[in-house]
């Protein structure tokens, strides 16, 4: 009998409520495109550093630092330096030791807390440039439940932490200072409140078209879907004064999951700049990668303007900094994303790489959106076999690795072989493992029919061709003479008198393996034994004529086996 039907256990989804921020029945950013990089700022050494079980040390830190830099962000979250001693001393050493390129501005988080912003600008002593990012939550449930206060009190907190920070620039003479604000959990807020806490900051510091203030609206918690967060920021830009003069940023979470997505829809919307982590490290869920919304802009034909050509040079520094590993599914980066193990997807790649030009205009290979070259992969690793894949997986690796490019019918007839394989083992085969068995069932090191030399007379005036060939069968010594109308049937003609076997050849391929002076010649032939069988043989050697008759007599000993 089959098992009784499952009725699913009921959810306590009747404990939650949708928060929905507003309805924008008029939006125009789903009918935009994404044709630019935006502003990119790394917090890996703020938010992702909070993030881990293990903060980094002061040498992570700088090797973090300086990878980012090398990548090309110019705006970078350096740290929380009234938090704690190790963040401020390491945004010291940044300064001391004159660590910062020209081009490239610092930022360091402040709660809006006087003796934190105070201990901020101790810390800045000294730089060029730096922005000051102050926050502090504006939610709903925060103004509740955290802070017990209205929207004034929370709207004085904000005014107040801009006064002070204006008030402290004459603390740092020599340093150019921009300011980022945050109304922190902006997606649990009231979009009406955003703006008007915004205002109020912008009131109190004055910004100019040539020192901009940067506005951060952040996913704190992602509470509602990409779609929703974008009509929030179009409507937030239809809303705030002074465009001209802001720098609209976001800074998404991903509770939910699409904090990509979120990114990618919030720059539609017409967001300028976004926050987030390299692989998207970060609290809970994490936060928004940075590599792959590029990466998804460069898979567009949209230069992603950070340097991503050693994708997994930048995946060691992540987890040697973080002591997290990357997933191997992660997109563009895992170990497994440029791997197809299914039959179907094999044989597709394998055929686009075919068709595709060395020197190819635009990347077209089915079910890679990418060319895995271009981030510093190899194609080696393209194409895995396992029990689940089929014959253009085993053909693919087989030319990829070895150099042998088989006839389509002996791709199916080895493919049995290695899936026999992958089935018994339960697991993937190696290349090398392919190899062997490749050797074991077409050039074994010691074959039953072993070709010690030969000799070809072609007869004037008519098209045959007459062989004597010197065999060793089994460790016996045998010669063997036959006619035919070329070497092949010669051979076989041979093998016929001389050994009285029967088969003929059905089929015929030969491809040169390698190349210049080390080049060999690899010859495959299909034969039909009496009792109707089918078998291929292989044969390798610098002349291609003795590879054919190896193929032949490689083809004869599966016979036997059959």
């Amino acid at each position: 009998m089959p098992p009784r039907p499952v009725t699913p256990k009921k959810m306590a989804f009747d404990k939650y409520v949708p928060f929905m921020p507003l309805e924008l029945p008029d939006r125009t950013w789903p009918g935009k495109k994404l044709l630019k990089a935006p502003r990119w700022c790394s917090v890996d050494l703020r938010d992702g550093n909070q993030a881990l079980i293990d903060p980094m040390d002061p040498e992570r830190k700088r090797r973090m630092f300086e990878t980012l830099v090398a990548m090309g962000f110019k705006e970078i979250e350096v740290g929380f330096p009234s938090a704690s001693q190790p963040d401020f001393d390491f945004v010291r050493l940044l300064i001391e030791e004159d660590l910062v390129p020209d081009d490239v501005v610092i930022q360091v988080l402040t709660q809006c807390r006087p003796e934190l912003i105070e201990r901020t600008y101790e810390c800045l002593q000294g730089a060029r440039r730096a922005i000051v990012h102050f926050y502090n939550s504006t939610s709903i449930l925060q103004r509740r439940v955290v802070f017990g206060l209205d929207k004034p009190g929370v709207v004085d907190i904000a005014v107040n932490a801009a006064k002070l920070c204006r008030k402290l620039e004459e603390t740092v003479p020599g340093t150019e200072i921009f300011y980022e604000y945050s109304p922190e959990s902006y997606t649990g807020t009231e979009v009406e409140f955003a703006v008007e806490i915004c205002e109020a900051v912008m009131d109190v510091i004055e910004p100019t078209s040539d020192r901009k203030i940067v506005l951060n609206l952040p996913a704190t918690v992602e509470m509602y879907s990409p779609n929703l967060y974008a009509d929030t920021i179009e409507w937030f830009l239809r809303k705030i004064s002074r465009r001209d003069r802001l720098v609209l940023s976001l800074h998404p979470h991903n509770d939910r999951g699409c904090a990509v997505a979120a990114a990618e829809l919030g720059v539609l919307a017409g967001a300028d700049r976004v926050e987030g982590t390299l692989f998207g490290n970060g609290e809970r869920t994490g936060n928004v990668d940075v590599i792959t919304l590029a990466m998804n802009l460069f898979a567009q034909g949209v230069d992603p303007e950070l340097d991503i050509s050693d994708i997994d040079g930048l995946r060691r520094v992540a987890e040697h900094c973080n002591r997290l590993p990357v997933h191997p599914r992660h997109p563009y980066v895992g170990d497994l994303v440029y791997t197809a193990f299914s039959g179907s997807h094999q044989d597709a790649i394998k055929k686009g790489m075919e068709a595709l030009p060395k020197d190819y205009q635009v990347w077209e290979v089915p079910y890679l959106p990418i060319d895995p070259k271009h981030v510093g992969r190899t194609y080696e690793a393209v194409i895995r076999v396992n029990s689940q894949s089929g014959k253009g997986g085993v053909a693919f690796i087989m030319k990829a690795e070895h150099g042998f490019d088989l006839p389509r019918r002996l791709q199916i007839e080895f493919s049995k072989t290695i899936q026999t394989i992958t089935e018994d083992s339960g697991t993937e085969i190696s290349p090398a493992a392919m190899w062997d068995a490749f050797k074991v069932a077409y050039l074994p090191d010691k074959p039953v029919y072993e070709l010690r030399s030969h000799e070809l007379v072609s007869e004037a005036g008519n098209e045959s061709t007459r062989i004597a060939a010197q065999l060793v069968v089994d460790g016996v010594p045998h010669t063997v003479t036959g006619t035919g109308n070329g070497p092949i049937a010669a051979f076989v003609d041979a093998l016929r008198s001389g050994l009285g076997v029967t088969l003929d050849v059905v089929d015929y391929a030969e491809h040169a393996v390698g190349q210049g002076a080390d080049a060999t010649a690899a010859a495959y032939v299909e034969t039909i034994g009496v009792d109707g069988s089918l078998r291929w043989g292989v044969g390798v050697h610098q002349n291609i004529i003795t590879a054919s008759l190896r193929a032949v007599l490689s083809a004869l000993a599966r016979h036997g086996r059959g």
